[in-house]
């Protein structure tokens, strides 16, 4: 299937010189949404996954329904203050500024094999800093999926030593 046909393009949004790639079409087909898990799920069990962990928000609908699939659990990775419990945190670099993910403190347990999902691959930070949260807890990045990956902005360089999927490349 050529998932590309069930992600539409805006240009300018959300301001002027980008083409944001927007993945609610895939998510309103059924069966582009089932085809794009299921090809996450393969991934998935072919590296004995334990865990899913997924940032906020976009995260989370990619890796719920992988997990769900596997019969795994999913793990958020939440801006700071969104979680009730005790968490861990990374602040990481934004273009403009900073930003702090976290993670409840006992989301992963040591040596846990983790699958982290996004909806798509842009500079890295945001996976960068998810990856610094799942070892810190002594968690093993086992792979990292997307949907989409922006090649020309060169995030997959962050991803180095990781095993990185991505269904599609922009």
């Amino acid at each position: 299937m050529d998932l590309k046909q069930h992600v539409a393009i805006v240009d300018g949004w959300p301001k002027p010189g980008i083409k944001f790639k927007d993945i609610t079409p895939l998510m309103n087909d059924g069966e582009a949404y089932r085809y794009a898990t299921d090809k996450i799920v393969e991934y998935a069990r072919e590296r004995e996954i334990d865990l899913i962990v997924g940032p906020e928000a976009r995260g989370f609908i990619i890796g719920c329904p992988v997990a769900y699939s596997l019969g795994v659990g999913f793990a958020p990775v939440r801006k700071e203050g969104k979680l009730p419990r005790e968490t861990v945190k990374v602040e990481y670099g934004l273009e403009y500024g900073t930003d702090i993910l976290t993670i409840h403190k006992d989301a992963i347990k040591p040596g846990q094999r983790v699958l982290i999902t996004d909806d798509l691959l842009a500079t890295g930070g945001t996976i960068e800093a998810t990856i610094k949260l799942v070892e810190e807890l002594g968690g093993v990045v086992a792979g990292i999926a997307f949907l989409i990956e922006l090649t020309y902005l060169d995030g997959k360089t962050k991803l180095d030593g990781y095993d990185v999927l991505t269904l599609m490349q922009y």
